[in-house]
């Protein structure tokens, strides 16, 4: 039961942590080099792509054209982002500007020779295996790739979450402390008196037959 409750416990954050890490914005410098749009045949990993842009009801759900933005690290390697509205669901990036942002991206698109940095707001995986691409939420120009920008809503969500767990934590500690333990400590004494009972009333039995032995 020990190693079952800590399988279990391991399992639930590690899964909590990777929904996190999955939805929480990221940024990286890279360069665009390009822009396009490919129609995308959905599978198993339909689970990792967004919506066909909002109001586009009539788009079959198998398959619809998609926007990509092709990009390089200053290391020189690559990699491939979706631009994709949101809507109403899930991620709650409320992301409706898909087309505009495409446009701001194809502009700031360069040359290696004369490179111009941006950065990606984004969330998401890129996996090759599996056709998983980050979904980009915004584009700002900066002057370099050595260029650092601070996730300040990352760093205050997760201090709150961690303080809400916390307030959990406490409150979970001192209910069972004021309920539950009181409640176990009854049961257990309740226990060890039905069982002192019933060795006192096993005692009993036993004198009765010696008695009756002798006789």
């Amino acid at each position: 039961m020990v190693y079952a409750k800590w399988v279990f416990i391991i399992t639930f954050w590690v899964l909590f942590a990777s929904v996190l890490h999955y939805t929480l914005p990221q940024h990286d410098v890279v360069r665009i080099v390009g822009t396009d749009v490919r129609r995308v045949d959905f599978g198993e990993n339909s689970l990792f792509w967004a919506q066909q842009d909002t109001a586009q009801e009539g788009a079959t759900r198998i398959n619809r054209d998609v926007r990509f933005v092709e990009t390089f690290y200053e290391n020189g390697r690559p990699m491939v982002f979706r631009n994709e509205d949101t809507g109403w669901g899930w991620p709650p990036y409320f992301k409706l500007d898909s087309s505009n942002l495409q446009a701001e991206l194809t502009d700031l698109a360069s040359s290696k020779a004369d490179p111009q940095w941006v950065v990606l707001r984004h969330y998401g995986w890129r996996n090759e295996f599996y056709s998983i691409y980050p979904n980009t939420v915004a584009v700002k120009p900066v002057d370099g790739p050595d260029y650092s920008a601070t996730n300040w809503f990352n760093i205050v969500f997760l201090t709150m979450l961690a303080a809400l767990f916390w307030a959990i934590y406490v409150r979970w500690r001192r209910f069972r402390s004021a309920r539950i333990d009181p409640m176990i400590e009854d049961m257990e004494d309740s226990l060890y008196a039905a069982g002192d009972a019933l060795s006192e009333k096993r005692s009993g039995v036993r004198r009765w037959l010696d008695s009756w032995k002798k006789k």
